[in-house]
C-alpha cells in the first residue's frame, strides 16, 4: 500500500536531518575512539621510552631490552587475530573496556616492578590489552565511516600515533626525572579511556547488524562472493612482506633510536627524547595524510610512495650529522607512516565480513613483526654497534618493490568525495 503524499513528504523532508544527525553521530564515534587510541598507545609508549632508565637501574643489556619489547608486542599480536575472529562471529560491544582494563592493570604493575622477570609480566599484560582494543576498535571506526574508510582508519590511527608521541615526551618530564614509581600516575588515563569505551560499546551495540540466519548467512557469503582465493593469499603475503619491511624498520628507530642518537652523538637522554618525540609526531602527520590521498587515489599508489619512496632518506640516515638526522627520520616516518591505513584498508576489502580477523592479523602482524624485529636487532647491536643496525635496517624499504605484485583489479575503487549542499 503507498504511502500518503503528506507522509511521504514529511519522510523525504525528515531524511536529510536523520541523515546529517547520523553523520554527526557516527563521527564523533571516530574521534572518541581516536581519543582513546591516543589515551591506549600514550601508555604502551611509556614503556620503550623508559628504555633507558630500565637498561641503567637493572643493568639490562641491548637484547633483554628487545625482549621487553617482545614480551609486550608477541602478546599482543598472537591475541589479536584469535579476538578479531571471536568476535566476528560473536560481537562483544563491551569489550574495549575489557581490553584498557588489561592495559590499566599492566601499567601499574610495571610501576612497582622489583625484578626484571616482573617487567616482562606487565609487559606482556599490556600487549593483551592492545590484543583487544585494536581490532574491535577498528571494526567500530569501519562501522563510523559512511565509507569513507581510508579516512576513518587514519582518524583512529592518528589518535594511537599521537598518543606514541606523547610517550617520550612525558618520560622525558615526568618518569626519567621521578623514576620507574611515577608510571603509577597515567593509570587514571586508563580509567578515562574506560568511561569513553563504555559509552562507545552502547552505541555500537545500538547499531551492529542483527546476526542472519543460516540461510541468510549463506546467500550472503554468496552474494559477497571474493575473488579467486590464490589471489587473495598473494595480496596478503604482499601485504605482510610490506609490513614487514615497514614495521622492522620502524623497530630500529621506535626501540634504538635514542641510544643510537646517544651512542652517535653524545646527546643527553631527555634530548635523545625530544628527537624521539619529532619523529612520532611526523607519524602521526603521514598516517592522516597516507588515509586521505588513499580515498582520492587509491591505496596501492599509496603503498608505492610509502615503502619505496623511503628508501633512499633510509639510506643517508646512518651517515649524516645530528642535524641531518632530525631532519631525515622525520621525512622517513612521514612517508613510511602512510601505508599502515592503506594497508589495513585494501585487506579487509579483499576479505569482506571479516574485518575483526583482517584488522586482528595486520594490527597483529604489525606489533609482531616489530617485537620479533626489536628483539633480532636488540641482540645484533650487542654483537656489533647501533650504527651497523641502522645501517643493515637501512635497506629494507627495498621490498617495497614487492607492490607491483598486487592485483590492482582487486582494489575497490576510491569512494569520489561529495560536495555539501
Amino acid at each position: 500500500m503507498a504511502a500518503p503524499a503528506g507522509m511521504t513528504q514529511a519522510g523525504s523532508a525528515a531524511r536529510p536531518a536523520m541523515a546529517a544527525q547520523a553523520s554527526s553521530t557516527t563521527f564523533a564515534v571516530i574521534l572518541s575512539l581516536s581519543f582513546c587510541h591516543l589515551l591506549n598507545d600514550m601508555m604502551q609508549s611509556l614503556v620503550p621510552a623508559i628504555y633507558p632508565v630500565l637498561k641503567e637501574s637493572y643493568a639490562l643489556s641491548f637484547g633483554q631490552i628487545g625482549l621487553i619489547t617482545l614480551a609486550f608486542q608477541f602478546t599482543a599480536s598472537m591475541l589479536q587475530p584469535v579476538v578479531g575472529l571471536y568476535t566476528d562471529r560473536h560481537p562483544m560491544p563491551y569489550s574495549l573496556t575489557i581490553g584498557m582494563g588489561f592495559t590499566g592493570v599492566g601499567l601499574l604493575l610495571m610501576s612497582v616492578a622489583a625484578s626484571y622477570p616482573v617487567i616482562l609480566l606487565a609487559a606482556a599484560l599490556i600487549g593483551m590489552g592492545s590484543s583487544v582494543f585494536h581490532p574491535e576498535a577498528s571494526r567500530v571506526a569501519r562501522m563510523a565511516a559512511g565509507g569513507r574508510y581510508g579516512l576513518a582508519q587514519s582518524l583512529f590511527q592518528v589518535g594511537g600515533n599521537a598518543g606514541s608521541a606523547a610517550g617520550p615526551l612525558l618520560a622525558a618530564f615526568v618518569v626519567v626525572p621521578a623514576g620507574q614509581r611515577s608510571i603509577v600516575w597515567f593509570s587514571a588515563a586508563a580509567l578515562i579511556a574506560i568511561l569513553v569505551l563504555f559509552q562507545i560499546g552502547g552505541w555500537y551495540s545500538r547499531n551492529r547488524a542483527p546476526r542472519p540466519s543460516a540461510k541468510g548467512h549463506a546467500a550472503g557469503a554468496s552474494r559477497a562472493s571474493g575473488p579467486p582465493t590464490r589471489k587473495v593469499v598473494l595480496a596478503i603475503a604482499v601485504l605482510v612482506a610490506l609490513l614487514f619491511s615497514k614495521n622492522v624498520y620502524s623497530a630500529s628507530l621506535g626501540s634504538y633510536y635514542t641510544f643510537f642518537l646517544i651512542s652517535k652523538f653524545g646527546v643527553s637522554v631527555q634530548a635523545a627524547q625530544f628527537y624521539l618525540f619529532a619523529y612520532m609526531a611526523a607519524i602521526v602527520v603521514g598516517t592522516l595524510v597516507g588515509g586521505i590521498v588513499g580515498d582520492r587515489i587509491g591505496r596501492i599508489p599509496v603503498m608505492w610512495f610509502s615503502i619505496l619512496g623511503a628508501l633512499p632518506f633510509t639510506l643517508i640516515l646512518p651517515y649524516a650529522n645530528l642535524f641531518w638526522t632530525g631532519i631525515l627520520t622525520v621525512t622517513i616516518a612521514i612517508i613510511m607512516a602512510s601505508a599502515f591505513s592503506a594497508i589495513l584498508v585494501y585487506a579487509q576489502d579483499l576479505l569482506p565480513g571479516r574485518v575483526g580477523l583482517v584488522s586482528g592479523m595486520f594490527f597483529g602482524f604489525s606489533f609482531g613483526l616489530g617485537g620479533l624485529g626489536a628483539a633480532a636487532l636488540g641482540l645484533l647491536a650487542d654483537m656489533t654497534s647501533i650504527e651497523t643496525v641502522f645501517k643493515i635496517c637501512s635497506f629494507l624499504p627495498l621490498l617495497g618493490l614487492l607492490t607491483v605484485f598486487l592485483p590492482r583489479h582487486l582494489e575497490k575503487p576510491p569512494v569520489p568525495l561529495k560536495s555539501a549542499t
